[in-house]
């Protein structure tokens, strides 16, 4: 049995696919197998690549969305550790040897997942740091994180009905809200391609108030007030990504204005993003 399960959900992906499955062939740690969870791919590319697949294993199921495919290719896997990847993204060589190295020095966590180094429309290093109340305002953690298998199974896997993104936000708030919480290792060891036609861009954003609303309705109890400053208090001592007066500020406005000018309001604020300060940096 390995002790690692990369789990690769693969939708028409076959263009980037092989670039994925390479820098798994370069990792210095060698314990683990890869998992392809095809979501009904239809492109002719894409199903050439995946019958010539060499040392991964291939699940198939029809195109239930990005949440469903994670799921299927988890509950194939043989390991106790369980890694989501993108197709369209890359691991440093030393990822899979430091995760594991972060994660079994930390027994406690449930999870552990690296800084990320950004790629495409976007350059420079994104620094990450695992703080519940600020999780619950903000998507703070990348998707791409070693996650023991009883946590995965305890919350139920991601939602499969949240299609149109956001399912690894709502999946994280969902294991911190169950008492699993992570730990960065901090090294920029997730190569993560920001593209204009990637679901995040393409989709996600633009409904970001909807789909927010949607993980609030999803968990009335973590959003009341009194829950509010309690993790707030609960988690002070930890890394705040913004300031907390900020996130309650903008939890307001999302419950006030219309989802069409709250969308208006949350772009703007991405230009002094994290990720916006990073790409600034990176060109100057």
């Amino acid at each position: 049995m390995p002790r690692v399960s990369v789990v690769i959900p693969c939708y028409n992906g076959g263009a980037f696919l092989p670039g994925a499955l390479q820098s798994l062939k370069e990792q210095s740690y060698g314990d683990f197998e890869i998992i392809i969870a095809d979501d009904g791919s239809d492109d002719p590319h894409t199903l050439k690549v995946l019958e010539e697949l060499d040392g991964a294993r291939l699940v198939r199921q029809e195109n239930k969305g990005l949440p469903a495919a994670r799921n299927a290719g988890m509950t194939a896997a043989s390991a106790n550790l369980l890694l989501p990847l993108d197709c369209d993204d890359l691991l440093e060589p030393a990822f899979l040897e430091k995760m594991v190295e972060t994660l079994d020095a930390n027994p406690e966590k449930a999870f552990a997942f690296p800084y990320l180094r950004m790629t495409g429309d976007k350059q420079g290093t994104l620094a990450k740091d695992y703080n519940f109340f600020t999780q619950l305002f903000l998507n703070q953690l990348p998707y791409c994180m070693l996650l023991r298998r009883g946590a995965w199974q305890s919350v139920g896997g991601y939602d499969e009905a949240m299609t149109k993104g956001y399912e690894d936000w709502e999946f994280n708030i969902r294991l911190g809200a169950h008492g699993f919480h992570g730990v960065a290792m901090r090294a920029p060891l997730f190569v993560y391609k920001v593209g204009s036609r990637g679901m995040l861009q393409t989709v996600s954003a633009r409904l970001h108030s909807q789909l927010w609303r949607d993980i609030q309705r999803r968990h009335p109890e973590l959003y009341r007030l009194g829950a509010l400053l309690a993790a707030r208090k609960e988690w002070r001592d930890e890394a705040f990504a913004y300031p907390a007066w900020m996130l309650m500020g903008m939890l307001a406005a999302h419950r006030v204005l219309p989802s069409s000018l709250f969308n208006l309001l949350f772009a703007r604020l991405q230009g002094r993003s994290a990720s916006a300060r990073a790409d600034r940096a990176e060109e100057s």
